[in-house]
């Protein structure tokens, strides 16, 4: 049975392949297809950040009563990333190989703690919480596809 962590985990992975590929192009100071993998990346990363929080988090406090809980600090970390999108959006337009290559690395980092809390805490708990998990791993796996679509 497929579940919320198993999907979500596995969107995850997704989007830390997209971002191998990023690293690589800009390891080969390729700046146009780095641009391409910048925003394919951005698309990912930010079709599964709204999905958790228009879907999976309302629901994840509606069943818990945890409004201050989990779910919060992955809203701050998430803006934490919006934001740390912006620097490397700059430093890709000026072609900054160095500036780039810090910026990613603390990405990288914060994406890697970020990703084990949730797959760890948050949707094992969602999972165990959610009254109809399965539906709400359908309705993440449609908002997803959906929001990659409407940016093809």
């Amino acid at each position: 049975m497929q579940t919320i962590t198993n999907w979500m985990t596995q969107n995850h992975r997704t989007c830390d392949e997209t971002f191998s590929l990023l690293e690589k192009m800009l390891n080969q100071q390729d700046w146009k297809q780095s641009a391409v993998q910048l925003q394919q990346f951005k698309s990912e990363l930010f079709a599964h950040f709204d999905a958790e929080e228009q879907l999976l988090f309302p629901a994840f406090e509606q069943a818990t009563g945890m409004t201050h809980g989990p779910t919060s600090v992955m809203r701050v970390e998430h803006e934490q990333m919006r934001g740390l999108f912006e620097a490397l959006e700059q430093a890709l337009v000026a072609q900054d190989f160095f500036e780039l290559e810090g910026e990613l690395e603390t990405f990288h980092i914060l994406l890697q703690q970020h990703n084990m809390k949730e797959e760890s805490i948050l949707y094992p708990m969602s999972d165990a919480r959610l009254a109809e998990p399965v539906v709400m791993q359908k309705q993440l796996v449609e908002y997803i596809e959906q929001s990659m679509k409407a940016v093809a």
